[in-house]
């Protein structure tokens, strides 16, 4: 009998642009989530912009925070 030889598959070689986007991508799934869910739980939630965060070469991205109160009927 043979012994199968296990190698690492390659990764696709993604730029740091690509990775960023996905990063952001991801975060904002996530938060769209838990936001659905501080909604079922009897919240009202409002995402904020706290800033704008610059780089100094044109571009730039707004960084929010979030404002969470119970709802009347929230226990």
């Amino acid at each position: 009998m043979s012994v199968t030889q296990f190698a690492p598959a390659s990764m696709p070689d993604s730029a740091a642009k690509d990775r960023a986007v996905d990063r952001v991508a991801e975060a904002s799934h996530r938060l769209n989530e838990a936001v659905r869910r501080a909604i079922e739980a009897g919240y009202s939630v409002e995402l904020v912009r706290a800033s704008r965060h610059h780089d100094g070469t044109g571009n730039w991205g707004d960084q929010i925070v979030p404002t969470v109160r119970p709802t009347n009927g929230a226990a």
